[in-house]
């Protein structure tokens, strides 16, 4: 499953560098599958099944908030033991999306699709 972060996030952005998928952006601010990433041309998300150009910027899935991209969360799977963003974060507010369930071999394969290993 991916991670996601509720209202109850005090936009401190200690999360933000801790993604090794850069899939974490700060509220208003858009978001490209390329950020972060070794993608390049045409990528179908896994979990939204959108074919989109790595470089077009996407719209902000929050405005007020930190957000996590479902497409580019691994859940830290294959980098660390634990979603890193849960672990520095201050009041609790990266938890699990219960709209979002996957595998460990789901998240590692989205893994290597977005890093190329």
């Amino acid at each position: 499953m991916a991670i996601m972060i509720t209202d109850e996030c005090i936009n401190c952005g200690a999360c933000e560098p801790e993604c090794p998928n850069n899939a974490i952006y700060e509220g208003g601010d858009e978001w490209r599958y390329s950020d972060g990433t070794e993608l390049k041309g045409i990528y179908t998300g896994q979990n939204s099944g959108n074919s989109v150009d790595v470089n077009t910027p996407n719209m902000p899935v929050s405005m007020d908030l930190y957000y996590i991209v479902t497409d580019k969360c691994t859940e830290c799977v294959g980098f660390h033991d634990e979603p890193q963003c849960a672990a520095v974060c201050p009041v609790d507010c990266c938890v699990d999306d219960p709209d979002y369930r996957e595998t460990t071999e789901e998240l590692l394969n989205k893994k290597e699709n977005m890093h190329l290993i």
